[in-house]
């Protein structure tokens, strides 16, 4: 059996974009087993996976060059893998890939596609163009190592009995958010017809979505309530999720779940678009020259509108549904 040591250690949502390549990668390469090193709190996206070897770590337990090293150490001996695959390329990654080159390993590190990013989102870029998506540099780490893997791109459905509308209004950043009186406007009028079940977390997500709970019938907030094998299994049984750019896109994408998903400052462009989700399930403002104007969503609006948000319209949300 080939064993690859793979490491990502962040965003939640990038670390979910790995779990799709891994199943169908592993599935065109029975010979193959993965060790996946990652924070420890991310275990249940991987645990449907036969030959993924969860790594679960505390990066507080790792810290400067010396915790780097003594992590290294850890893992080759614990592993002893084949092959060596850099998914994240940041600084703590870089000085992990120094240390196994200088042991004499090869390490195949993702190519993120920096420059065309940056040139992406520069607001005077009029010529946008879809770039590589973010799960083909994935496959492209295991292609590089000389292995086949094609990626479909398809849902897969993990339950058939389906009902419900998941929302998700919350992202890490303003400019990937819809404003919350869109949210909540859309809410009110969905519920009419369907059940809604907020998604969230955190203590602030958390009291607004169970103040809209009190306020919408046909409502129930899970934020707070679930861990996240028991989020997923719940985002699974939904006829739809509806998400901003944010991870809960790829948890629906995880276990099949079709997903509206809401774009401001971002764009399905730079690559982050859920593994075998619809583009015609995006919901953005195309004629906003400015857009994307940022990959992460964590820059100030440049016209200071927040147009690519504020424009959006909750009648263009229901049509999608």
């Amino acid at each position: 059996m080939i064993r690859i040591l793979a490491y990502r250690f962040s965003a939640f949502g990038d670390v979910a974009m790995t779990m799709p390549v891994f199943r169908e990668f592993l599935e065109q390469n029975p010979n193959v087993e993965i060790v996946m090193v990652t924070r420890s709190n991310f275990e249940a996206l991987f645990t449907d996976l036969e030959r993924v070897i969860f790594k679960g770590i505390d990066l507080d337990d790792y810290k400067g060059f010396l915790g780097l090293r003594k992590l290294a150490k850890e893992l080759l001996d614990e592993f002893r893998p084949n092959y060596i695959a850099d998914l994240h390329d940041v600084i703590r990654t870089k000085i992990l890939d120094k240390i196994y080159v200088r042991k004499g390993h090869k390490v195949f590190k993702i190519n993120k596609g920096k420059e065309e990013k940056e040139e992406l989102t520069d607001v005077w870029n009029l010529d946008k163009i879809q770039l590589k998506k973010t799960v083909e540099r994935y496959a492209d780490v295991f292609r590089e190592m000389g292995f086949r893997v094609e990626l479909s791109h398809q849902l897969r459905p993990q339950s058939n009995e389906k009902s419900g509308i998941g929302f998700a209004p919350f992202a890490q950043h303003k400019g990937k958010m819809l404003p919350l009186e869109k949210s909540f406007e859309l809410v009110k009028i969905l519920a009419q017809k369907y059940p809604i079940y907020f998604f969230g977390g955190g203590k602030n997500e958390t009291e607004t979505l169970e103040k809209w709970e009190r306020q919408i019938p046909n409502t129930k907030s899970l934020a707070g309530k679930l861990n996240l094998s028991e989020e997923l299994k719940k985002i699974a049984q939904l006829e739809v999720m509806i998400s901003m750019d944010s991870a809960n896109m790829h948890l629906a994408s995880i276990v099949g779940t079709r997903c509206i998903s809401i774009w401001g400052s971002t764009h399905p462009y730079a690559g982050f678009l859920g593994f075998g989700q619809s583009e015609d399930d995006v919901v953005q403002i195309n004629d906003l020259t400015c857009r994307p104007c940022s990959v992460f969503g964590d820059k100030e609006c440049y016209r200071g509108d927040w147009a690519c948000l504020e424009e959006i319209s909750v009648q263009q949300i229901i049509d999608k549904i």
